[in-house]
């Protein structure tokens, strides 16, 4: 009888010892598991809100494209003479709308080509106003002003919401990057967001347009 009570104490505390090992089991898994969801979680609010910051870009991209046409139309009147300018301001404002048109701000190829567009439009742009100078009749045309005036609010905007989403993909990217996020972001295909940057040093500041 000692015997069998003997292999019953063995076998109690076995699945005791077993019993112990299973919960620490089950806790680190599902301690894991919130690991896991949390840093999940965390990528996809990061990068909703880079991408909420792009749209708010592709807002004032579009005001900006819709304005160009009826600039030019108007700008045409004037100079006659400045035919090739016009023309370019608009193939290029056609270029830079192609390049705006289904981009998503984690396709690198999209918006490297978004924004080389939207540097040649500024500096196409640029020229416009700078021969502008030469034609008085022109800068007092009230619906040249107005335009003029409701395109540098724009551009205003464009870099005000560009920096804002600058620094949204600066965090997301930040956390894709960092141990453990990094491995989800690895699981989950969590793409890399591309910064929203000019080209050029001079394309920094906003096209500034003064009819006064």
């Amino acid at each position: 009888m000692l015997p069998v009570m003997n292999n019953l104490n063995v076998i109690a505390s076995f699945l005791s010892g077993a019993g112990i090992f299973i919960a620490v089991l089950l806790g680190i898994g599902v301690l894991a598991a919130f690991i896991v969801m949390g840093q999940y979680n965390g990528l996809v609010k990061l990068r909703n809100r880079f991408r909420n910051a792009f749209a708010q870009i592709d807002v004032q991209l579009k005001r900006r494209h819709d304005l160009i046409p009826n600039l030019v139309e108007t700008a045409k009147s004037y100079m006659d003479h400045e035919k090739e300018t016009l023309e370019a301001v608009i193939q290029a404002r056609n270029a830079a709308e192609s390049a705006r048109s289904g981009v998503s701000p984690d396709n690198k190829a999209g918006m490297e080509n978004l924004m080389q567009a939207e540097g040649g439009l500024s500096s196409v742009m640029g020229r416009l106003f700078a021969l502008s100078e030469a034609y008085p009749d022109l800068r007092s045309n009230e619906n040249m002003k107005q335009l003029s005036e409701e395109l540098t609010s724009t551009e205003n905007k464009v870099a005000f919401a560009r920096q804002g989403y600058n620094d949204s993909v600066m965090a997301y990217n930040n956390k894709r990057e960092m141990f453990p996020s990094s491995i989800i972001a690895g699981m989950f295909n969590f793409n890399p967001a591309v910064l929203f940057e000019v080209a050029d040093e001079s394309e920094r500041e906003a096209i500034k347009v003064d009819f006064d």
